[in-house]
């Protein structure tokens, strides 16, 4: 009976022992705890953090070229169209006094450049394909010159003496031609190089809307796509209609002479992109 209280206690004291060691000893506890499972379970998992993808930046492509305005589903051009003449030598302007029958000419829209006159509807329609684009229809011209507020102006409702090229200006033929008004008189290269006529595009910062369109009451007559010109020029604006609801027809797709100018348009997204 001695001795199995003596075996008792002894295997007491020898666990006790061996607890102690867990306890004192990390390093042998941790590898007596582990013993019997595989050593890539027992090692850490080392984690790699992610890196964030860097997407190229988002390029914005805009369904008209800068130097046409969004209205609507349609470009317009910004400013009363210019011409150049395309050559052997690559292109030059075209003056703007003369007409351009018979040229190798494309129309082009740039501020502070005198616009083309002399141009028939035939020719201006010519001129926007060369570049890619057409003459403007008429709800398409009209509803640009009214501005996103759709106004009687560019400016507003009301007429606003000088706020565009149509006020107190100088007739040409009167003080050319004694106030005679024919085909050979209204095509005089001199009518329009006289000072106090026509201006260089957007010289009247006033003469603008929302869409950023300038001119298009004053300065020169617009030919649009049915056969008629708009927006009066710089001796008047209100004969036949008020400012954007002025419509001339009473000339042939063939007629021009020093007052007749035009602009171009297009579909949206028809054009490349240059921004």
């Amino acid at each position: 009976m001695a001795a199995t209280k003596t075996s008792s206690r002894s295997r007491r004291q020898r666990m006790a022992g061996f607890i102690g060691a867990l306890i004192l000893v990390p390093g042998i506890a941790a590898a007596s705890l582990t013993a019997g499972y595989s050593t890539a379970a027992a090692s850490p998992t080392l984690l790699t953090p992610e890196l964030p993808s860097i997407a190229a930046p988002l390029r914005i492509v805009s369904p008209c070229p800068s130097n046409m305005a969004h209205v609507g589903t349609s470009c317009v051009d910004k400013f009363e169209a210019s011409l150049v003449e395309r050559g052997v030598d690559g292109e030059k302007a075209f003056s703007p006094y003369q007409a351009p029958n018979g040229h190798d000419v494309r129309a082009v829209s740039v501020r502070g450049v005198v616009p083309q006159a002399h141009i028939s509807m035939v020719e201006a329609k010519r001129a926007c394909s060369a570049s890619g684009k057409r003459l403007c229809k008429a709800k398409e011209w009209k509803t640009a010159c009214k501005g996103p507020d759709a106004t009687r102006y560019p400016y507003g409702n009301t007429r606003t003496p000088g706020a565009c090229v149509d006020t107190n200006r100088t007739s040409p033929m009167s003080a050319l031609h004694n106030g005679e008004h024919s085909g050979k008189t209204m095509n005089d290269p001199r009518a329009n190089q006289m000072s106090n006529t026509v201006e260089k595009s957007g010289a009247k910062a006033s003469c603008t809307n929302g869409y950023d369109v300038h001119d298009m009451v004053g300065n020169v007559h617009e030919w649009t796509d049915d056969a008629s010109f708009r927006g009066g020029y710089y001796l008047d604006t209100k004969l036949n209609g008020e400012g954007c609801d002025y419509r001339t027809t009473a000339h042939v797709a063939s007629y021009y002479d020093y007052s007749t100018g035009f602009r171009c348009c297009a579909d949206e997204g028809s054009l490349p992109s240059d921004n």
